[in-house]
């Protein structure tokens, strides 16, 4: 597909009094140092458009943020000559300007720092060699515009103006560290994705910096209009499902297919069923999903009191870029492809068993997996699909139990705007030579009887990753009386080794109502890492941690479901039946899926044993010795004297959990070398 070349202005503007960081003074626990971090676009207003400004250079001629209109495109960052972060970052921006003004990217460079001197600016402009113009914005007028919350915080604008990225330049400069060379260069990511057509990878980000607060000036709007406003809502939080070729049963491509499904629209927004996304707010941890779709509640807002106030088309001028999706795979051209053999029939009414199809790989070696895509042929009739990987050796016990699958080797999942899935650097999941997957289908007729031939497309790593991500599932008994409206399961997960928890999949079946991950610490402190209060069997979610969480050696990961058999669960087959496990939707199911990794270990094609890895990692060793769970080992608690004066590296009488690894480590590596 040819795309459109969108182009780009990047605006930077440096904000902020030096001395205020972005973590609160108050909170004391809060890390020293600071570094990006991902945020979900659903914050910051990823998709709105740009107040209009106007911008007043220190050189030339006042002008209003339009004039870019002809121009490649548009994006806005920050800067200071006070700020130490954003002073760092001067020769990073002038670089950045100077790459990608050849290809039309406009950079403008302002400054609302009240107290830094004309003199400091003027060289600052002069030694970095910046040509874009710079502005002093003193009154705050910018940055309250754009929501600005730090310096060496950037915005990047399309064509339209329409934000399509906030945050962190890269991560080479935080608070407290300096790296030699960026590891992740966000704005340079930002900007080539925007010229080649599409979103960027990474929408937001926080940026380190000195921290912004607002002003008492009344800040820049745009009009409460369908073009302005209403169309980005859209765009952002439903197109991908309602458009041409999408999933959902109605289009919101236009103005009238918005007026025209208004009542729909606001019956779904206000009961939280559009758009789809049913984690409980995490007040602690505001960042803390990646693929976060909640609609925000200043966009909630604007959108019910546009529905309420005559709906007013607005100018034209002000709409969005269309938006382009990809007619084959959205995650490119894949290096594999593993379809089922033969379509399959899919009736026009009534419903379908889970259709499990087994098929054999062929790749002549293990495979590592960086990218993997499910794609249906007929996304209208797949309510999910699950793909697991069965080892060869355990294929034909798989093919036996058919749909009833322990969890343990779930690969890919499938659900309307949740099918791409892309790990980051160093991180791949393991396809074994020989193995077979197993697609698992549900199927949900639509009034047409229909074909379909659901495929996984794979892109490889090029060489074994530094993490393997695996799969586990929080096991759990199911015994559901008859008419129970509130049945409790609960279930257990020990964590043998030091672990790193990267996202939750719950599933359960049409009975199911709520479900809970926990993590209960060793010594007992418990930690909530997930609360799906109405849980929703129609969209099988994914919830993407933007931190991956650690998971210490000792601690127990809780799931708690329940199930609602009662007369008052519509989608309820039979209230009259005891339910327990199996595999169609008439049966129930309890598996706390997660993906994980572990730190200390490298990955390896073969597959590591639990019992080995939990002797290499030593982290279960260490809590079964420190008895009393307060995060060190004492002579008292160490079974040898020798051992323990080994262990403790600084002679401080104690043995921290850091401190056990290494003597664990070297204690394996002596081992090794006297069998060799």
């Amino acid at each position: 597909m040819k795309l459109q070349r969108t182009r780009i202005v990047l605006i930077v503007i440096g904000f902020a009094a030096c001395g205020a960081l972005q973590t609160s003074a108050s909170d004391t626990n809060a890390p020293l140092r600071e570094g990006p971090r991902a945020m979900a676009a659903a914050n910051p207003g990823i998709g709105r458009l740009a107040p209009d400004v106007e911008i007043e250079p220190v050189s030339g001629k006042k002008f209003r943020l339009s004039v870019f209109k002809g121009a490649p495109a548009v994006a806005i960052a920050f800067t200071s000559t006070s700020c130490p972060v954003t002073k760092r970052y001067l020769p990073t921006l002038a670089a950045l300007e100077k790459e990608f003004s050849a290809r039309g990217v406009k950079f403008v460079f302002v400054n609302p720092i009240a107290t830094d001197s004309a003199g400091d600016v003027a060289a600052a402009i002069s030694s970095a060699g910046l040509t874009g113009p710079y502005m002093r914005d003193t009154k705050g007028r910018i940055r309250d515009a754009f929501g600005a919350r730090s310096t060496a915080e950037v915005f990047v604008l399309d064509a339209a103006r329409t934000v399509v990225y906030r945050g962190a330049i890269d991560d080479q400069y935080g608070i407290g560290y300096s790296r030699d060379a960026p590891k992740q260069r966000h704005v340079v990511d930002a900007i080539e994705s925007v010229l080649a057509g599409n979103p960027p990878s990474v929408q937001a980000t926080t940026a380190p910096g000195c921290a912004l607060e607002p002003t008492d000036e009344k800040a820049a709007s745009v009009p409460l209009t369908y073009h302005a406003r209403i169309s980005r809502i859209v765009q952002q939080h439903c197109l991908e499902c309602h458009r041409t070729e999408g999933v959902a049963p109605f289009g919101l491509e236009t103005y009238e297919d918005v007026v025209s499904h208004a009542g729909m629209i606001r019956k779904q927004v206000e009961k939280g069923a559009m758009p789809p996304w049913f984690a409980a707010p995490m007040a602690s941890e505001p960042h803390h999903w990646a693929n976060d779709r909640t609609l925000p509640t200043d966009d909630k807002a604007a959108l019910f009191a546009w529905l309420a106030g005559g709906r007013k088309e607005g100018d034209r001028a002000d709409a969005p870029l269309a938006r382009k999706f990809p007619k084959d795979w959205e995650l490119g051209s894949p290096d594999a492809i593993v379809r089922i053999p033969e379509p399959i029939e899919v009736k026009a009414t009534g419903t379908m068993p889970y259709q499990n199809v087994f098929v054999e790989t062929t790749f002549g070696e293990d495979k590592w997996v960086r990218a993997m895509e499910v794609r249906p042929t007929a996304r209208e009739v797949v309510h999910h699909a699950l793909v697991y990987v069965v080892p060869a050796d355990k294929v034909e016990r798989a093919r036996k139990r058919g749909g009833d699958t322990d969890g343990g080797n779930f690969f890919a999942v499938y659900v309307p705007g949740n099918n791409v899935l892309r790990f980051g650097d160093g991180f791949g999941k393991l396809i074994p030579k020989g193995a077979t997957l197993h697609f698992q289908i549900h199927y949900t007729p639509s009034g047409r009887a229909t074909r379909d031939q659901t495929a996984l497309g794979l892109i490889f790593a090029s060489e074994a990753p530094r993490h393997e991500v695996r799969v586990a599932a929080i096991p759990a008994r199911l015994d559901i009386p008859p008419g129970d409206p509130n049945y409790e399961a609960r279930g257990r997960l020990p964590v043998p080794f030091d672990a790193k928890l990267m996202s939750f999949m719950p599933h359960m079946h049409v009975r199911g109502k709520a479900y809970r991950y926990e993590l209960q610490l060793p010594g007992g402190a418990s930690r909530l890492l997930l609360d799906v209060p109405r849980y929703d069997f129609n969209w099988q979610l994914q919830y993407r941690l933007a931190e991956f969480l650690d998971a210490p050696a000792g601690s127990t990961l809780l799931g708690t479901a329940w199930y609602d058999n009662s007369t008052n669960n519509p989608a309820n087959p039979d209230p009259t039946q005891r339910v327990k496990w199996g595999p169609q939707t008439d049966d129930e199911m309890m598996l706390g899926y997660l993906e994980y990794y572990l730190p200390n270990v490298q990955a390896t094609a073969k597959k590591t044993s639990i019992a080995e890895l939990v002797m290499r990692d030593g982290g279960f060793v260490f809590s079964g010795l420190d008895k009393n769970q307060d995060g060190i080992i004492t002579r008292e608690e160490s079974p040898s004297a020798q051992q323990f004066q080994t262990a403790d590296a600084n002679g401080d009488g104690s043995v921290t959990r850091e401190e056990f690894r290494t003597y664990w480590q070297q204690r394996n590596k002596r081992q090794s070398d006297a069998k060799q």
